[in-house]
């Protein structure tokens, strides 16, 4: 599994609509990639407005890269990750090798 991270920032009075707005329209495009497996949003406050940290898992690099090629334009700071362990109990076991 991989972990595909990115960082957006939003002011404190436009912070409740992009959450909204992942929650209902992002992770409903994701939900129809092959290789999507889930997305958690996290939220954290910092000077001058709030900070997301949106990370979403995939089964594989290749389905990334299926999504990444639907994509016109995108954040560069973009990192991904293999998840070699996770206590996320709607993963089974919590070991990824």
């Amino acid at each position: 599994m991989i972990a595909r991270i990115w960082r957006a920032t939003a002011s404190h009075e436009k912070a409740s609509t992009y959450h909204r707005h992942f929650a209902a329209k992002v992770v409903m495009h994701l939900e129809t990639i092959a290789g999507y497996e889930g997305a958690s949003l996290l939220r954290r406050e910092v000077d001058g407005g709030v900070e997301f940290l949106a990370v979403t898992l995939w089964k594989s690099v290749d389905s990334i890269r299926a999504f990444a090629a639907l994509l016109t334009t995108f954040d560069r700071s973009v990192h991904n990750y293999e998840v070699v362990f996770t206590d996320d109990r709607s993963h089974g076991d919590g070991h990824h090798p």
